[in-house]
């Protein structure tokens, strides 16, 4: 039997229908700056010579370290705007069954460690334990600050303007399948020394790209910052040539995808293209800065490569690669849903 349409998949809501919600249920304040939309991080909302960047976004997948990944991936979009994070709220969801003090307590070890890497105050939020959950959920709230003219707009791209991946992907993805499917990899004959060295991967090189961000700002005047997450880097680069109203079209060879995670996607049978990707980040930059933002991240000690470049039709969304070129592929239920 077809399931019917209005039944959703787990995932992002298909983009087509956030678009229409968006149009239809948000706006009508001036000092909003920057508006929710299709491949934008955050809000931003002016306040004199100030603009406060403010996100929000769960953890659904994740419950080993379910706080480290709470605030850094809502740090990670804060910064996507150019803005420094400095004040994280949680929302913490537990499960009516095993929640244990023990737990909580936990979690609230994971957020203000994550917050103190960071800089970051934790300053409240809710608790509770919730009927109908299976696992831990937190929903983070995170806010910071940028100066009016460091503002970076999701809508600044241009055509020509080159996009660079900083680190590799899918760093998440790697680390959660190894995270939460251990005992299945060690029954697949995996090495406990090559899990753990997955598992590791939340933290070297870990989610965050605060500080890339922050480098590459320097560096030059960026056109737009992405952190690829639901829907892998794949859906994330189409993200950000949307929000900017142009297309993309993307070297698959100049792709950093790492081993280890190209080899426990393949054990899932999971398209490390439409894998969680967190900690990798997308830099759309005028082609005359392309070559000083690398040199600032190769000084910094941070891998980054040049991608993609963006074009004036905004219907292009192209992959090239060593058999031609394929419609870039987007994932709207991201692969490690199919783990859960």
């Amino acid at each position: 039997m077809a399931m019917s349409s209005n039944i959703l998949a787990p995932g992002k809501v298909p983009p087509e229908f956030l678009i229409n919600l968006l149009a239809r249920y948000t706006g009508g304040d001036s000092s909003v700056i920057v508006r929710p939309g299709i491949g934008v991080d955050a809000a931003a909302i002016e306040m004199g010579e100030q603009v406060l960047v403010a996100k929000t976004d769960p953890i659904t997948f994740a419950t080993d370290q379910i706080g480290w990944y709470a605030v850094h991936v809502n740090a990670n979009d804060v910064a996507c705007l150019g803005a420094r994070p400095r004040w994280f709220l949680a929302t913490i969801l537990l499960p009516e069954r095993g929640t244990t003090r023990a737990l909580v307590e936990q979690i609230f070890a994971q957020l203000e460690a994550a917050c103190t890497s960071l800089g970051v105050a934790l300053i409240g939020g809710h608790t509770e334990v919730t009927i109908g959950l299976e696992r831990p959920i937190v929903v983070g709230q995170m806010l910071g600050t940028v100066a009016r003219e460091a503002l970076i707009s999701p809508q600044a791209g241009r055509p020509r303007d080159r996009v660079i991946m900083v680190k590799g992907f899918p760093i998440e993805g790697t680390a959660l399948i190894a995270r939460e499917k251990a005992a299945n990899l060690l029954a697949r004959g995996y090495s406990p020394a090559l899990i753990e060295r997955a598992r590791q991967m939340l933290f070297d090189p870990g989610l965050s790209v605060v500080r890339a961000a922050e480098i590459a700002a320097r560096a030059a005047r960026l056109h737009g910052l992405h952190d690829p997450t639901e829907g892998g880097v794949a859906t994330g680069l189409w993200e950000l040539a949307r929000a900017a109203g142009l297309g993309i079209r993307v070297e698959q060879a100049a792709l950093p995808l790492l081993d280890l995670g190209a080899q426990l996607c393949a054990e899932f049978g999971l398209d490390p293209l439409g894998t969680i990707a967190s900690g990798a980040l997308l830099i759309a930059v005028a082609p005359g800065d392309e070559a000083r933002v690398l040199t600032a991240l190769d000084e910094a000690g941070i891998a980054a490569a040049t991608v993609a470049v963006l074009t004036d039709d905004s219907d292009e969304a192209v992959l090239v690669t060593a058999a031609g070129e394929r419609p870039l592929p987007r994932f709207d239920a991201d692969e490690i849903t199919r783990l859960f």
